[in-house]
């Protein structure tokens, strides 16, 4: 399959998952600055791979990539920091924790497919 829109990378789709998984869980969150962090990291990740795949050359996008993959790194973090101050349940730190593996994942598979 050819990819010709940022929306057709797998790993955008489940970062956006991602990040509408977090938007969800802290909505209620009254830590706004641990709440912005978070929400502008899983941010990050679906942006980065988008402008990278606006660039047009595989070896921006490959780094935007890496830049994306570094933002899932510091989504888990703050997700179990998260989850050892209360913020989110274990149920959803399970389940947000799979989806930013998920998509570290197809990230790396994406720069070695590159």
């Amino acid at each position: 399959m050819k990819i010709e829109k940022f929306e057709d990378i797998l790993a955008w789709q489940k970062s956006k998952e991602l990040t509408l998984g977090i938007y969800k869980s802290l909505k209620n969150s009254r830590d706004y600055s641990f709440r912005d962090q978070i929400q502008r990291a899983s941010v990050s990740v679906m942006n980065n791979i988008a402008e990278g795949f606006e660039r047009r050359t595989n070896k921006e996008l490959v780094n935007f990539l890496y830049i994306a993959k570094g933002s899932c790194g510091e989504v888990r973090s703050m997700l179990d920091l998260g989850l050892e101050l209360g913020y989110v349940s274990q149920k959803e730190h399970d389940c947000l924790m799979k989806i930013s593996i998920d998509t570290s994942k197809l990230i790396s598979g994406f720069i070695k497919v590159l």
